[in-house]
């Protein structure tokens, strides 16, 4: 992080600043805080220009710019742009919204006009579903993992990583962030699931226990049972009970 924050500083340094994301939570994460950042700094005569992609042409399935070749991400150079006021405002008030501790504040953004910044609406209703849901207290990586893991029985770490991510729609978490979201469920009172060896390792062996059944199944709360201490963006959720839940029916927060 200091490594980051030590290069944006630099930015006199250049006569243009290109920021290149993609579509995906992640990199639309890094876009608003990095352009809220921008809108505070005397940019003089620096040019802060933008490549923002959310497909490449003659690929059907584009995962992000990770997945390019260095001549494919070559061929986008020419496509940026300067960035407007438009975006700069949208950015911030982005960013405000999502280090919020009123996570309704995220709801309420995605209701503006996002069409400046247009992949961030769906990168933040993808993230309200990381809260908790009403029915089991699962956030919806945790349950799509239980979901595989009871179907499948024991499966290994990296296979269970990539069977998650088949199931969304953009893929915007890492192998090390998904392992430590599957580590925390082999932990606390009642472990929903178990794992064979260290994050660090891949987790080997993963497999759901009893306690994940009943909460996969409905008939326990993951949540009641194990309490949590987790930050979702400014949102700190932490106790036997979330102040916060996401309503896979409704598609919207309400209270715990």
């Amino acid at each position: 992080m200091k490594a980051c924050d030590d290069a944006l500083a630099a930015f006199p340094k250049h006569g243009e600043v290109v920021i290149w994301v993609d579509h995906r939570l992640s990199d639309q994460l890094i876009l608003i805080k990095v352009l809220d950042w921008f809108s505070r700094q005397n940019l003089g005569g620096v040019k802060l220009s933008l490549i923002c992609v959310g497909r490449y042409p003659g690929m059907d399935h584009f995962v992000g710019l990770g997945q390019l070749t260095a001549d494919q991400l070559a061929s986008l150079a020419d496509t940026r742009l300067r960035v407007t006021d438009a975006q700069f405002r949208l950015a911030q008030a982005a960013w405000q919204a999502f280090t919020s501790p009123d996570p309704t504040a995220i709801e309420r953004f995605i209701e503006m006009d996002t069409s400046a910044l247009p992949f961030i609406a769906a990168a933040f209703r993808r993230h309200l579903e990381q809260f908790p849901s009403v029915d089991g207290g699962l956030s919806r990586t945790e349950r799509q993992a239980l979901s595989i893991l009871r179907e499948q029985g024991s499966v290994p770490g990296g296979r269970l990583f990539a069977a998650v991510q088949r199931l969304e729609e953009q893929i915007f978490m890492g192998d090390a962030s998904f392992y430590r979201i599957i580590a925390d469920l082999s932990i606390g009172r009642n472990p929903l699931l178990q794992a064979s060896d260290t994050p660090q390792a891949g987790l080997g062996a993963v497999t759901i226990t009893e306690a994940g059944r009943n909460v996969i199944e409905g008939r326990a709360d993951h949540i009641e049972l194990n309490g949590l201490n987790r930050w979702i963006g400014g949102v700190h959720l932490n106790g036997n009970k979330s102040a916060w839940r996401w309503d896979r029916i409704s598609a919207q927060l309400v209270m715990g």
